[in-house]
């Protein structure tokens, strides 16, 4: 059971193919580099480099430098096979091996490259090998999608099973029709997903995109803009940048960004605070030279006082001669990266690498030199200008731009596609042990293609957890199933930095919990002062206020505009204002609304104690005046004008006033089927007592003349006829009202704005007009007969009085309706109130006033001879 590590290719050896860039050209072939790497390098790389004694191979260092960190790619693959080969319980009996090539982001070297593996010859013959050991069982590459493209396009025809570590959008899977391609990353949209709900957390609603130029750019900004669209986000500009190939094209690109004229425009974009990046490792490279170059020649505070989100690609990269950058400017920047763990046991085989650990790695070398900025013992380059290496360097010692101890995210992509294609190998082996002995052994090396696309069923299904615990599967598109990381960058001032997860998202999470994020974890860049920055076109439109488009403008700007009385909007940004419910009232900034206070004429309120002592103070008065009419009720001045109804007055008046209270208080059903019946019957119990009382008087001097007939309708019987009629079709209409429509207890709040009016709705407001109507008519034929007679002879002839009183009652029913109609709520009760007090105090005041006055204070007029002497 072999269980070694093996470098080469050994008997019953299966290979794995993995594409890095780490762009490790040594040849110069370029004349036109070296008065490039002059011109442009010198100016801002001073001290760093003697750019005046430039040499050949310092050109190869420089301009062919190496992505240093990159390496872990490599380390990474190494890892996870010694650790399948090491497990005994994965492949008995079969050892993994692997080739690692280089794609310099060419074409046409991962083209060569790729077939070199295919067909072991000194000239490549495609479908034709010769002596080869070799069995191709899987591809993982590349680190970007147009890599991934190129070598799908060979790969695809022999059905080798390719698993990318990058973000590989169906519509470019499209391009090689075939699903050989597994995709050890969610689909592009959920990152994109991923991002918008960052958006929104924070708010940001204006926010720049810059997308590398080419397929993968167009490809994210078409998923980005569709999405940013539905969520009320507006894309403040969108900026492309090159898609560099090569460090020429880099440094091509950094010498175009020293001209102020082709700053991109997004610098000028003040109110962008936000910028949404999509990119490769050249791509960001070449972002952090244009930046630097803007923060030489442009305001600093413009390019420092951005936060940069950033998608999974993204990453600390630099080459060597990038030392000199600032990474700070990045300082509290976000990035949406594929869910990873740490790999304890990584860290460990870390410590392990030294130059001289592998013979076979041929990248070590030109790793170990530019990392560390030395060189090797064995090294042809000239050791009089750089320090020598002494071997015992340590990795954890390098910035984290040029290495990482901890496993990168691409790094733990890498790691999983190697215990995919074994985990899937191992099912293969399993599943037919009878094809096991006859397939495994020399035939299968000679049909090794055709074992290649057989792991194709298997990778599609497979499913395991890794060592970290992290589950591993495909879904049908062929795209790992796992969510994301929210990271937070902090940096430091000597080119180290910090990840920090500070949120989640999981698509496959339950609803309402695929996102999060802990606020409080985030480091802001210092512009910010540690405070959330603000990327909205135009200010909020605060809580009081709603959003009006600004014509010819996107729809993220707008005016804020009042909102009309009676709206409120409790939130920033609203589109529109709204009503509170019947139960609540705009506040005073209209920024929320709040409960509408009951509005009824109570007890314990200033007015209602007000009108309920008037009440008992007339009923005090009313009920005196009764006690001294009764005391004196053999007085010739209490008999002068029926006796019974002035006591029959006296009571309806009492009652009267007594029958306000039934007004005061909040309103029941009780009180308010009977308060309006009670005062409409006895008012007019009282007004047609005084109308008995002016036609008795009328009739009595009628009936004086000699031969009158009327004589025999004086008497009492005639004036309680006309006081039981005149209460009787009251009491009908009063029925009727009870009958079709009685009243009852109601709640208004639509009347008042602030305040819902506990009130006893009419029911009928026509029959309520009818009593009122009734009342008014008996009134008016008071006044009437009253105003006839009162020039008619007699010491104690009331009609006078009869007519004035009536006047006042008059007067303040008419002026009762229009201010009636006019209030609302508890002062329409108080109007009411008032009017009866009022009503019923002019009547007792009139017609009592001067009897009581003689009464009281002038006895000797309450006499039978002053009355015969005032008669004659």
């Amino acid at each position: 059971m072999p269980s070694k590590f093996h470098m080469s290719i050994i008997k019953q050896v299966t290979s794995l193919l993995l594409y890095v860039n780490l762009n490790t050209n040594n040849t110069c072939n370029h004349g036109h580099a070296l008065s490039a790497v002059k011109q442009i390098i010198s100016p801002y790389l001073q001290g760093v480099y003697a750019v005046q004694n430039v040499r050949l191979m310092q050109c190869v260092n420089l301009v062919f430098s190496v992505i240093t960190k990159n390496y872990q790619h490599v380390l990474a693959l190494v890892f996870a096979v010694k650790e399948i080969n090491d497990n005994p319980m994965i492949l008995p009996n079969i050892s993994l091996g692997f080739h690692v090539c280089d794609g310099y982001f060419n074409a046409r070297i991962i083209y060569q490259s790729t077939m070199n593996l295919l067909f072991n010859s000194k000239s490549i013959i495609p479908n034709y090998s010769c002596g080869s050991q070799k069995i191709m069982l899987s591809v993982v590459g590349g680190i970007d999608s147009e890599t991934s493209l190129y070598m799908a396009k060979t790969l695809s025809t022999y059905k080798i099973p390719q698993i990318t570590y990058c973000f590989f959008c169906p519509e470019l899977r499209e391009k090689t029709q075939q699903l050989s391609i597994y995709q050890m990353a969610p689909s592009e949209r959920n990152q994109c997903i991923g991002m918008v709900q960052l958006l929104l957390h924070f708010q940001w609603r204006w926010v720049g995109i810059i997308a590398v130029n080419n397929d993968q750019g167009d490809m994210f900004v078409q998923i980005l803009m569709a999405l940013l669209s539905e969520n009320g986000i507006c894309p403040a500009f969108i900026d492309r940048l090159p898609s560099a190939t090569s460090t020429i094209d880099m440094i091509d690109a950094f010498y175009l960004s020293r001209s102020k004229e082709s700053l991109s425009s997004f610098l000028a974009q003040i109110n962008v605070k936000v910028y949404v990046i999509n990119g490769d490792t050249y791509t960001m490279a070449s972002l952090k030279w244009f930046l630097y170059i803007a923060q030489m020649e442009v305001i600093t505070e413009a390019i420092m006082g951005k936060l940069w989100i950033t998608t999974a690609q993204w990453d600390f990269s630099l080459h060597t001669f990038d030392r000199v950058l600032n990474i700070e400017v990045f300082h509290g920047s976000l990035s949406v990266t594929v869910k990873s763990k740490e790999i304890f046991e990584f860290q460990k085989f870390l410590c392990t690498v030294t130059p001289h650990w592998q013979k076979e790695d041929g990248f070590i070398w030109v790793f170990w030199e530019q990392a560390f900025r030395c060189l090797l013992s064995d090294s042809k380059l000239d050791k009089d200008i750089t320090q020598g290496c002494t071997g015992e360097e340590k990795l954890e010692s390098l910035p984290g731009p040029f290495f990482e101890m901890s496993m990168t995210a691409q790094s733990y992509s890498i790691y999983n596609a190697v215990h995919a294609i074994a985990h899937a190998l191992h099912i293969l082996c399993e599943s037919s042990q009878k094809y096991r002995r006859m397939a495994w052994g020399r035939e299968f090396l000679k049909a090794s293609y055709q074992q290649s696309w057989q792991l194709h069923p298997f990778l599609r299904s497979v499913s395991f957890n890794n060592s970290a615990g992290d589950p591993i599967h495909f879904n049908e598109k062929g795209e790992l199933e796992t969510g994301f990381d929210v990271i937070n960058w902090v940096t430091f001032p000597n080119q180290s930095f910090r990840r920090v997860k500070v949120g989640r998202m999981d698509p496959q999470a339950s609803l309402g919990t695929e996102f999060s994020i802990n606020e409080e974890l985030i480091t802001w860049h210092m512009m910010f002062n540690q405070s959330r920055p603000l990327s909205v076109c135009n200010d909020n439109c605060h809580p009081g206020y709603s959003r009006k488009k600004k014509e010819g403008k996107p729809f993220c700007c707008f005016d804020c505009a009042r909102c009309p009385e009676g709206k409120i909007s409790d939130k920033n940004d609203m589109d529109d204002c709204f009503k509170c419910s019947n139960d609540e009232h705009p506040s005073k900034g209209q920024d929320q609304c709040l409960l509408k206070a009951l509005n009824f004429l109570s007890y314990n309120e200033p007015l209602g104690i007000t009108l309920t002592s008037l009440v008992a103070l007339a009923s005090v008065i009313t009920a005196f005046v009764l006690g001294i009419f009764i005391k004196h009720q053999n007085t010739p001045i209490v008999k002068a004008n029926n006796q019974s109804l002035t006591y029959c007055l006296l009571i309806s008046l009492l009652l009267c006033f007594l029958c306000s209270l039934l007004f005061i208080g909040r309103p029941q059903i009780l009180t308010c089927l009977v308060r309006q019946v009670i005062f409409s019957i006895v008012f007019s119990v009282a007004v047609s007592s005084l109308l008995a009382k002016t036609i008795t008087v009328v009739l009595a001097f009628m009936a004086t003349k000699p031969g009158s007939q009327i004589r025999k309708w004086v008497g009492k019987r005639l004036a309680f006829s006309i006081v039981l009629s005149c209460s009787i079709i009251q009491a009908g209409i009063c029925s009727l009202w009870l009958y079709t429509a009685p009243p009852f207890p109601n709640v208004d709040t639509h009347s008042m704005l602030k305040e819902k009016v506990i009130e006893c709705n009419e029911g009928s407001v026509i029959m309520f007009y009818c009593i009122l109507g009734y009342m008014g008519f008996l009134a008016n034929v008071t006044l009437i007969v009253a105003f006839f007679a009162r020039k008619l002879p007699s010491t104690f002839n009331e009609a006078k009085y009869i007519s004035f009183s009536m006047l006042v009652f008059c007067t303040v029913w008419v002026s009762f309706v229009p201010t009636y109609l006019s209030t609302k709520g508890k002062y329409m009760v108080a109007v009411e109130i008032f009017s009866i007090l009022s009503s019923s105090a002019g009547l007792l005041g009139c017609i009592f006033s001067p009897k009581c006055y003689i009464i009281i204070l002038r006895p000797e007029l309450n006499s039978k001879e002053h009355l015969l002497i005032k008669n004659c």
